[in-house]
């Protein structure tokens, strides 16, 4: 799934001629300078390439996808979500194949708003005109 999306989201970059970079897992995201706050997002679209360095990210990607793993659902949920409202990350799928839903949260001003989805969907993501998800084709 992971490859899927990853490749979805790079063919469309790359057929806009977009300056976004998209990173898989392992990548390294140091939400703050000052902080050693540091995640590894699933799927991380960085449009400003000053945050890159050779192996990371300082400050918030754009967009941001985690796939939920079974047994650590709450760090997802409850703690990435709200780091990731902190620093401002524009958008935040949460994936989770065990319920087979998707969460979509889309920051607007100071807090999120959030859509549900399923696997039968088809999702747009939202920091671009016209990129779609489709969950039906992506293989579990």
């Amino acid at each position: 799934m992971l490859d899927e999306l990853h490749t979805a989201i790079n063919n469309y970059i790359k057929s806009k001629a977009g300056f976004c970079e998209v990173y898989p897992a392992p990548f390294a995201v140091k939400l703050y300078e000052d902080k050693k706050t540091i995640v590894e997002p699933d799927i991380s679209v960085i449009y400003n390439r000053d945050k890159l360095t050779d192996r990371s990210c300082t400050g918030a990607p754009d967009w941001i996808i985690e796939i939920v793993s079974p047994g650590n659902s709450s760090h997802d949920y409850i703690r990435k979500l709200n780091l990731y409202v902190d620093v401002g990350v524009r958008e935040y799928w949460i994936v989770d194949p065990i319920t087979q839903t998707i969460l979509v949260y889309n920051l607007e001003e100071t807090h999120f708003q959030v859509g549900t989805y399923t696997f039968h969907d088809k999702i747009k993501a939202n920091i671009y005109d016209d990129l779609w998800i489709d969950f039906s084709d992506i293989r579990l």
